[in-house]
């Protein structure tokens, strides 16, 4: 009886991915995640062991079905596989989908390879359209009704997908979010007849292991409210976002980052 969310990029226990899925399977959702252990393999902070299996036994834990599908997104292919795979070994369509995945290669206007600028837009923007598109073909949520002297009617969809704003000296990731972002807030207006919501959240400065310490202190004196973003501050939003109490909010650019300067 419970619904289905598809999460991706929940390859690290303190990633916001990993935040995501805590607060949804402990607000009822069964979960399906992807990740993508040659990316981690790539970036400085490694590889953590057997970190999809600690993920998913701590989300069934919380009383979650789980479904851990590690995915290369480069793949066109990969967004029907992925969904293929989480509606057979859980058993239902995906309600909701939340995209929180990322390549991000810090490197700018100069030295920006067109290898790198391609790969960026591969998975941050293509992989999310392909992703977003799968979904809105499968959806099977009842739409409601609009009919006169009818109650609202209420999405029973959900997408979000996470975002930043990040330019100067990380050119390719903040282009290729710059298009998921509208690639999401098309899907409010183009999946609009399936009773599904669609919204972009910006989590703002938050610490996953990548930051140095300079970086770290500079963000903080940024930011009005004195600390860094943390996994759980995203997962309140995109869990209130996903819940029928968020309803109303669709086709929004959230920024959920403690009022830190841009």
């Amino acid at each position: 009886s419970r619904p289905i969310a598809l999460i991706t990029g929940v390859g690290r226990s303190i990633g916001i991915g990993a935040g995501i899925a805590r607060r949804l399977a402990a607000s009822g959702w069964d979960i399906a995640f992807t990740y993508w252990t040659p990316y981690d393999r790539r970036m400085e902070w490694g590889v953590e062991a057997g970190a999809a299996e600690a993920i998913a036994k701590e989300l069934a834990e919380a009383g979650a079905r789980t479904a851990a599908i590690e995915a290369d997104l480069t793949d066109p292919d990969a967004p029907a596989r992925i969904f293929d795979e989480a509606e057979q070994r859980l058993g239902g369509p995906v309600t909701a989908l939340v995209l929180s995945h990322a390549e991000s290669v810090d490197s700018g206007l100069l030295d920006t390879t067109v290898e790198a600028f391609d790969r960026h837009f591969a998975v941050n923007s293509r992989a999310s359209w392909l992703l977003i598109r799968e979904y809105g073909l499968r959806f099977r949520g009842a739409p409601g009704s609009t009919a006169a002297g009818t109650e609202p009617r209420t999405p029973t969809g959900r997408i979000v997908a996470l975002t930043s704003d990040h330019t100067v000296g990380n050119l390719p990731y903040g282009a290729s979010k710059g298009a998921l972002d509208r690639i999401t807030l098309a899907a409010a207006h183009e999946l609009a007849h399936l009773g599904v919501t669609a919204n972009v959240v910006n989590p703002g400065p938050v610490d996953t292991g990548w930051m140095t310490d300079d970086l770290r202190e500079s963000l903080i004196r940024g930011t009005p409210l004195g600390r860094l973003g943390t996994p759980r501050d995203t997962a309140h939003l995109v869990d209130f976002l996903c819940s029928p109490e968020g309803q109303w909010v669709n086709g929004q650019l959230l920024k959920s980052n403690g009022g830190a300067a841009a």
